[in-house]
């Protein structure tokens, strides 16, 4: 398989097919995503409450993010990844945003993802691009301004919020993103976003009129239960399947079933001859 590039996320656009993402955090998930052919993996900060266990994504670290990127670029040495930059991680100025944009990089990922824009994330985004690292935008709900938005809130909820919206992905875009991630939107807002942008917009709960899609793969395979997101459509019960097989060997374990002789070790004649000598004696 050949290494996936940037360059793939225009030619998708340009050529009309949509690009399918997915957001996964782990070696052996990012094994079986890089088999399907997928079109790029995000390592997102979503990671310390599906992962981790955190109320929110403003707890994780740039470390932790870091030891799971590792991990998908093990997994998945071929596939385009981005990884997600952690709250605060490039606020405090550009010389820190890029050194750990620079992390990211080093890490495994083949590009990272900011949220926002203002002069600041545009400097930065324009840094990393000039210094050979790919960004990828995010517009509509950012997770990281949660606070400041007040809550899960739809963004673009009018024609005037709408093309603020666009206003600043097209200064993204001037800055030098390759695409724009569009959260929590109505759908006719994101159609109308992707169709004033050349870059390509990546969708979530945003309707079908953007260039693509991304969801959290414990979101679709029904592993992560604490929410689910009215965007999502769960393609399988991983949950109801783990609890079932955790149950079964509970109860197998403790019934003398499991292990069996097909599951354990046998020492050959000889040796078992000498130990039943040992214990006669």
């Amino acid at each position: 398989m050949v290494k996936k590039t940037v360059s793939i996320f225009q030619k998708l656009k340009n050529s009309g097919e949509k690009i399918a993402m997915l957001t996964a955090y782990d070696y052996s998930t990012a094994q079986i995503l890089e088999m399907t052919d997928i079109d790029g993996i995000l390592v997102g900060d979503s990671l310390a409450q599906v992962v981790l266990g955190y109320e929110n994504t403003y707890s994780v670290s740039m470390e932790e993010m870091l030891v799971f990127v590792k991990a998908v670029s093990r997994g998945a040495k071929n596939s385009f990844i981005v990884g997600d930059m952690p709250f605060m991680s490039y606020n405090t100025s550009l010389e820190q945003g890029l050194e750990n944009a620079g992390k990211m990089i080093q890490a495994g990922a083949s590009a990272v993802k900011l949220e926002g824009c203002n002069e600041y994330i545009l400097k930065l985004v324009r840094r990393c691009v000039e210094s050979g690292i790919p960004v990828l935008g995010h517009l509509g709900f950012t997770p990281q301004l949660l606070n400041t938005i007040g809550g899960y809130k739809i963004q673009g909820k009018s024609a005037d919020a709408t093309e603020k919206i666009l206003e600043s992905a097209k200064k993204l875009e001037e800055a030098g993103i390759f695409a724009i991630v569009l959260e929590l939107m109505p759908a006719q807002s994101a159609d109308y976003i992707t169709k004033n942008l050349q870059i390509p917009t990546i969708g979530i709960g945003a309707g079908a009129g953007c260039s693509g899609q991304i969801v959290v793969i414990d979101d679709i395979l029904g592993k992560f239960t604490d929410f689910t997101p009215k965007f999502v459509k769960q393609y399988a019960n991983l949950h109801g399947i783990i609890y079932n097989a955790a149950g079964r060997y509970l109860s197998e374990v403790k019934e003398g079933i499991f292990p069996s002789e097909e599951q354990s070790f046998e020492l050959d004649t000889e040796e078992r001859e000498k130990l039943n000598v040992v214990k006669q004696n």
